[in-house]
């Protein structure tokens, strides 16, 4: 490895706090004409040798770090003992992490896992796998032979808009095993455990919302009563609420397809179609017609898509945002709960919290969190990498 990649003076602070990314603006200069995703040693102005990273000249990001400092040369060895490690990681007890054979799990969580642009989660006896980033393409192979042993089959993903600004173009396929179902079962819970078919040819990210996990369980053990789930998708907090003590759940979905398989779920799950409604539609022009109507809920779920894909769209969002939770307090009944959430990295948690509490001003409400919630433990953050923190939200008990 002979290229080098120059940071501009003064330039190495947040290298320096084992921030893995390296933005164009930081870049003093590049020599030894790497090719795209090639591995550099990052030098400090003055020369001194900061880690080592992955080169990718048409993103933003020019260099996400694999190592930090001046150690060993990064090599496929050195990277597939780097996933071995974020593998043995999800058995710390710590975490609470006891999956059983027909469970859904990440794996490996980018950079929060020190491997940037590298997604892998498991769905019973299916791993699939993003390749994110020019760095994570360049050593695809290394990951394909070292998650061998891990499951059945391993089926690709990386069919994202986020690979164009890497320069890379899209795939997506089987890369070894037998061809997965159609929909993948897996189990999630003991006491009452829930079932759902994962689509991991066209589903949501490799199939479906793992960073929900524990919220799901939660709403199982807090929904009661009369239950909106808005931004329902595949139907998986519908689901918790009618395997728990809710009497009846209402479900909004924009796609009709999501909103098929929802249904799907919830009689896979042997929920009685009189216990449910699903309604295609757009949440916000939804929740509005149940406020002129005076409708009400004991129990309303708001876990929209993400709202803000970087800093510019930040204002756009917080109103969007605010304009959700503002309609949900009005169609909370006195007593009710709000289960609201965020999952827009450029949204942090405080800033998420002001707007919820400024839509409960205007919405006349008195509300206390119960809880502050996040993804489940399975979808490391990393104290370096804050940015890896991007699902937040609360449950809201609004006491009149």
């Amino acid at each position: 490895m002979t290229a080098e990649l120059f940071l501009k003076p003064e330039r190495e602070k947040s290298l320096l706090r084992r921030h893995p990314w390296i933005f164009s603006g930081a870049v003093a200069r590049v020599t030894g004409d790497p090719a795209l995703g090639e591995t550099v040693w990052v030098k400090a102005s003055d020369g001194r040798r900061l880690g080592q990273a992955a080169y990718s000249p048409h993103s933003q990001i020019t260099a996400r770090v694999w190592q930090f400092g001046d150690g060993p040369v990064v090599d496929g060895d050195w990277l597939s003992g780097q996933l071995r490690r974020a593998l043995q990681r999800r058995a710390d007890p710590a975490l609470g992490l006891t999956p059983g054979a027909e469970a859904g799990l990440r794996l490996v969580n980018a950079e929060a896992d020190g491997l940037p642009g590298l997604v892998v989660d498991r769905y019973a006896d299916v791993l699939v796998m993003q390749v994110l980033s020019a760095g994570a393409e360049r050593w695809r192979d290394v990951w394909i032979e070292a998650l061998r042993g891990e499951a059945l089959s391993l089926y690709e993903r990386s069919d994202v808009d986020v690979r164009t600004k890497e320069g890379l173009p899209t795939r997506k396929g089987l890369v070894w095993g037998p061809e997965p179902a159609v929909g993948v079962q897996i189990v999630e819970g003991r006491e009452h455990p829930m079932l759902f078919r994962v689509d991991v040819r066209a589903g949501h990210k490799t199939g479906f919302y793992l960073d929900q996990r524990d919220n799901r369980l939660l709403a199982q053990r807090l929904c009661a009563g009369d239950v909106l789930n808005c931004f329902a998708y595949t139907g998986g907090f519908s689901v918790a609420a009618l395997s728990g003590s809710a009497a009846h759940v209402t479900q909004v979905e924009s796609s009709a397809a999501a909103l098929q398989q929802a249904d799907a779920h919830l009689a896979l799950n042997g929920l009685e179609p009189a216990r449910w409604e699903s309604i295609e539609g757009d949440v916000f022009a939804v929740l509005r017609r149940m406020r002129d109507s005076r409708r009400a809920f004991d129990v309303i779920v708001l876990d929209p898509p993400k709202f803000a894909e970087n800093q510019a769209q930040v204002p756009g969002a917080a109103r969007g945002y605010k304009d959700i939770n503002l309609l949900a307090f009005k169609l909370l009944r006195p007593g009710g709960l709000l289960l609201t959430f965020s999952c827009s990295g450029a949204i942090d948690p405080a800033l998420f919290s002001k707007i919820v509490a400024d839509a409960a001003l205007d919405a006349g409400r008195e509300a206390h969190i119960l809880q502050r919630l996040t993804q489940s433990p399975d979808h490391a953050v990393s104290l370096a990498f804050p940015e890896g923190h991007y699902l937040k939200g609360f449950a809201v008990r609004v006491e009149r």
